[in-house]
């Protein structure tokens, strides 16, 4: 099926910019805003990243702020954590989520972007090399029953690694409040 391994292909072959490929110049928030669909896999128009929800996760710590009105490297690697993250985990735990991985990493945000990306690239492959390359339109429906059990499953882990990691540890591995 063409749609399938279209899918695959894509989900083998596309990944975010490596850091060292990042833009090293400072880019306004347009530039950051028309950057940031290249970072992660798209289909069709979808929910765009927009200026008020980069100010949102700026004020949410989960992104730093910007040096001046400029953002650079940094903010594409938060940004592209982010966006991925928002689709499977509330604003809250991706806060929690990142603000370990900085204590993990020693605040480095090169050396979380790029473990963010190795993360990402291993979950994509797991997931594309799961499809059969002689699937058919009677296939569809239990891949995808497959593919949202096992996201149920790995979401009720996370959910409760997160819960774990915050009764532990310092302050900054606490749930913002709301």
């Amino acid at each position: 099926m063409e749609e399938l391994l279209d899918l695959k292909d894509r989900m083998e072959r596309e990944r975010p910019t490596p850091w060292e490929e990042l833009p090293d110049l400072a880019l306004y928030m347009d530039q950051i805003i028309a950057y940031m669909p290249r970072q992660l896999i798209r289909f069709g128009e979808g929910e765009s990243l927009t200026s008020a929800m980069v100010n949102n996760y700026i004020k949410d710590g989960l992104v730093p702020r910007a040096d001046g009105k400029r953002y650079g490297p940094v903010h594409l690697g938060y940004l592209t954590a982010v966006c991925a993250l928002k689709k499977v985990l509330s604003v809250r735990d991706t806060g929690v989520l990142i603000s370990a991985g900085r204590k993990a990493k020693g605040q480095d945000p090169e050396a979380l972007y790029n473990y963010f990306c190795s993360a990402l690239d291993r979950a994509l492959t797991d997931t594309a090399q799961s499809f059969d390359a002689d699937a058919q339109r009677e296939d569809l429906p239990r891949i995808a029953l497959d593919l949202a059990l096992r996201s149920y499953a790995n979401q009720l882990a996370c959910a409760r690694i997160l819960d774990i990691l915050q009764s532990f540890g310092p302050a900054e591995h606490k749930k913002p409040k709301k």
